[in-house]
């Protein structure tokens, strides 16, 4: 019998971790619907984030391409894929004739990067206040609407698609792209916990409400306030990981 188990809802299907006193043996449901085109590579990365963040995988632990192949049945190509994105994410590293190995950031590192994202995000907002077009402003409002329907269906995941959709079109608008370019790098840095935090209760709404607060201050053209609601906004997902941490932790015990 394993020792416990962990129930994980993926970015579109439903991953049964089995774990037993010797190791990990995972039971991946990699079945999807035809119309979800979500390579394999990155629902087995969702897995494995999850896998580092319910502490089923220690800092230091390596990665094995073959033994994990093995555990969601599938062949090395798409594990490989996968532990690339754990690697461009910074939650891996890759050492060179050693193979890849779990790094999770410390809190201290993680409440700076939150922090950093939350200035850049900022300063996105103030200058797209200036510059966005009609046509961005209609995508903003667009992809609002996708994250109300996610929120009628809980599906935190499909929220999370359109919150990065919704981020990426006021990086573009800020009409910097330098500064877009290191936005959309930090982005992807946090891109696993900024998905995860949706998952605390009640979350998704307050994220949808801030969401409000941002499309009408752009809308009105008023840069400060602009820069505060995302200043915000991204701020309160650093203070929300640290108990969502705590609580997916708990529940893997």
């Amino acid at each position: 019998m394993p020792s416990s188990w962990v129930s994980i809802q993926t970015l579109a299907s439903r991953v049964n971790i089995f774990v037993y006193n010797n190791g990990i043996v995972a039971c991946a449901n990699l079945s999807y619907s035809s119309h979800m085109d979500i390579r394999h590579a990155d629902r087995i990365a969702d897995a494995l984030e999850e896998l580092v963040f319910t502490g089923q995988f220690n800092d230091g632990d390596r990665l094995d391409e073959i033994r994990l192949a093995k555990q969601f049945g599938v062949s090395r190509t798409p594990i490989r894929e996968a532990l690339q994105r754990l690697v461009a994410s910074g939650i891996a590293e890759q050492l060179p004739r050693r193979g890849v190995f779990v790094r999770q950031p410390g809190p201290v590192e993680l409440m700076e990067m939150f922090e950093t994202m939350a200035e850049i995000e900022g300063v996105c907002g103030r200058l797209a206040a200036l510059r966005i077009s009609d046509a961005a402003l209609a995508e903003l409002e667009g992809a609002n609407a996708r994250c109300r329907d996610a929120i009628a269906s809980q599906d935190t995941d499909g929220y999370y698609r359109e919150n990065e959709h919704f981020h990426h079109t006021i990086y573009a608008q800020s009409g910097n792209s330098y500064l877009a370019g290191q936005a959309l790098r930090l982005h992807r840095r946090l891109k696993p916990f900024r998905r995860l935090q949706l998952r605390l209760r009640g979350r998704m709404a307050q994220s949808m409400a801030e969401h409000e607060e941002i499309v009408a201050s752009l809308k009105a053209g008023d840069a400060p306030r602009a820069a505060n609601a995302l200043r915000d906004h991204v701020g309160i997902q650093g203070e929300k990981f640290r108990h969502l941490m705590t609580e997916l932790r708990t529940a893997a015990q």
